[in-house]
């Protein structure tokens, strides 16, 4: 009878440290992820990659969106709730890096592990580090431009939000390649605040007082959409790159519609800035900082991005863990 009885005990420890095991590696946390708007589709792709990289880790995401786009109090709020709600980790895309860094300080003293992902805060400690390379970026797409049409002719830039992190490095990228090429000349740098209409109407404007483009350095793909939609309404035919490489640069691109779109690759980053935030929990190696190579999409390279969002698979942290090396 004792011995069935230790026979027992044995067991009954096996089975309890099996299932203090299983909770170490904390299957289910909840990952809140903060992203600047919903009109933007650079950010669905973010959001779409730190679900699918959650879901294959049996974690879930918990998305907060500012219905007014890039609103800093709607942000600061939606950090108030966070902090209340306390998810395991964040994933964290701050509309602004300088107005959100007492946000991040709230998540900090709130002992919130977060990730920063796309635009780098300007203070408040965390996690790890995932973007790209803006500034490459904006100098390789927009010298792909530039190599097509021969290296001269006029050309306008379309900014995203004056001041951004983002905007500042594409467009000292954009106008470092024009740079190179002095038989180019640049007509016009406008902003349309990476927006869509904003940008129809900024290429409507340009093409009153200017008879003559030849190309469109546009800091994202929504607004180099939108000059094309104004260049046809217009019946004029212009070279025009996008940055971001999304679902409706891709069309574009194999309709011919658009030249390029640099890569910035959000799926990827939403994947490995969640990846890294359910591995720390899991007291599983991270790495600090990946920022992503610059990449051309072009009727060239396309096809692998020509697939939805929702069946592509993240990395594996094999690979991913090579994307932060130097």
């Amino acid at each position: 009878m004792t011995h069935n009885y230790k026979s027992l005990c044995v067991v009954l420890r096996l089975l309890v440290s099996g299932g203090l095991a299983t909770g170490a590696r904390a299957d289910g946390e909840t990952i809140a992820v903060f992203t600047k708007n919903q009109t933007n589709p650079y950010f669905q792709t973010v959001r779409v990659g730190a679900d699918v990289a959650a879901k294959s880790l049996g974690a879930k995401t918990l998305h907060y969106i500012p219905t007014k786009p890039d609103s800093i109090p709607e942000q600061l709020s939606q950090i108030e709730d966070v902090v209340v709600k306390k998810p395991d980790a964040i994933v964290f895309v701050p509309v602004d890096y300088k107005a959100m860094v007492p946000g991040v300080e709230k998540i900090n003293d709130a002992k919130i592990p977060v990730v920063n992902v796309t635009d780098r805060s300007s203070g408040g400690k965390f996690v790890a580090f995932v973007g790209a390379d803006d500034y490459s970026l904006g100098l390789e797409t927009a010298r792909y431009l530039l190599k097509t049409v021969g290296g001269k002719g006029n050309i306008v830039i379309i900014e995203g939000v004056k001041g951004s992190l983002t905007n500042v490095d594409r467009v000292r990228g954009f106008n470092d390649a024009l740079k190179e090429n002095p038989g180019a000349k640049l007509l016009a740098s406008q902003p349309a605040n990476y927006q869509r209409l904003q940008a129809l109407q900024v290429m409507e404007n340009l093409m009153q007082s200017n008879s003559q483009i030849d190309g469109v350095l546009a800091a994202n793909d929504a607004m180099a959409v939108g000059a094309i939609e104004a260049l046809d309404g217009a019946n004029r035919t212009v070279q025009v790159i996008g940055i971001n490489g999304t679902k409706e640069a891709i069309d574009a691109i194999k309709t011919g519609k658009l030249l390029a779109s640099g890569d910035y690759n959000g799926f990827l980053q939403g994947c490995v800035g969640t990846m890294i935030a359910i591995r720390s929990l899991r007291k599983e190696p991270v790495i600090s900082e990946v920022v992503l190579k610059p990449t051309v999409i072009t009727t060239d390279n396309y096809k692998p991005y020509d697939q939805p969002l929702e069946s592509r698979t993240c990395p594996s942290w094999e690979d991913a863990a090579k994307l932060g090396a130097k």
